[in-house]
């Protein structure tokens, strides 16, 4: 087990956390072009915040980085504002000083969308490895939108929703039946090529897929499990989301995992 569980007081705490790890990675690219995996969902939008804070207030730049978003409804326009393109230029792309070319996403409106999923996963490759990809985890154990039942070295593909999910992202549209029935998301094995996953949960509705995914058996069942065989997974949970894992939570380390820079 490979992980490094990281319990911080609060969302904000955690958002500041992750923001560590983008940034070093951002500021510690040594040639060539840092690759950032961005997720989206409520987790990960205090870091998001505070990356856009430390930009503006310390001047962190993100002009030499790439970004890749982990996956994206199938059939909604490309403008719609539940696009995980336009979200994630909503809520920190449009205000950092990166380029708007080099934030890529799946092409959720293709009329092929395998060849659609097959251009993507070529598309990470020929870039090279994400330096930091950020993970939000579902009530169901999914990571991206690898649903139970994901094999581990699945790739960039065409996935159906379980009913659980579009219930849970029903409260981003105007009406439950607004909500996808099929996406396009990264595999478990795509993610699992980036040097640093960085999962973050906030919230006691994540608690016990935090609890599963962290403690429960690794497999399929719960793919957030599976982030487990990775060689550098840092989980950053605040109290409520941590609350299934037992006394003495807070900075366990589990195996091997590396550390988010200032919290041990």
């Amino acid at each position: 087990m490979t992980v490094h569980v990281v319990v911080l007081p609060d969302p904000a705490a955690c958002g500041a956390a992750v923001a560590d790890a983008v940034a070093d990675a951002v500021t510690g690219a040594a040639g060539g072009p840092v690759n950032l995996g961005l997720a989206t969902g409520s987790s990960p939008l205090p870091a998001y915040a505070e990356l856009i804070r430390r930009h503006r207030r310390d001047g962190l730049s993100f002009r030499g980085a790439r970004a890749f978003l982990l996956d994206e409804y199938l059939g909604l326009p490309r403008d719609h504002p539940q696009s995980y393109r336009q979200v994630i230029r909503r809520e920190l792309t449009d205000h950092l000083d990166i380029d708007p070319a080099a934030v890529h996403a799946p092409d959720g409106t293709a009329d092929d969308p395998a060849a659609a999923a097959a251009r993507y996963e070529r598309l990470l490759l020929d870039a090279g490895p994400i330096d930091v990809q950020i993970l939000g985890i579902g009530r169901n154990g999914h990571v991206g939108f690898n649903e139970p039942g994901s094999p581990p070295g699945s790739t960039t593909r065409v996935v159906t929703l379980t009913g659980r999910t579009r219930a849970d992202n029903a409260r981003f549209f105007d009406r439950p039946q607004d909500v996808p029935h099929r996406v396009l998301t990264q595999g478990i094995g795509t993610i699992g090529r980036a040097a640093h996953l960085v999962l973050v949960a906030t919230g006691p509705e994540k608690a016990p897929a935090v609890a599963a995914a962290v403690h429960g058996p690794v497999g399929s069942a719960v793919p957030a499990s599976l982030l487990r065989d990775h060689p550098r997974c840092t989980v950053v949970l605040d109290p409520a989301a941590a609350a299934g894992l037992g006394p003495g939570r807070s900075g366990r380390m589990c195996g091997t995992g590396t550390p988010v820079r200032g919290y041990r």
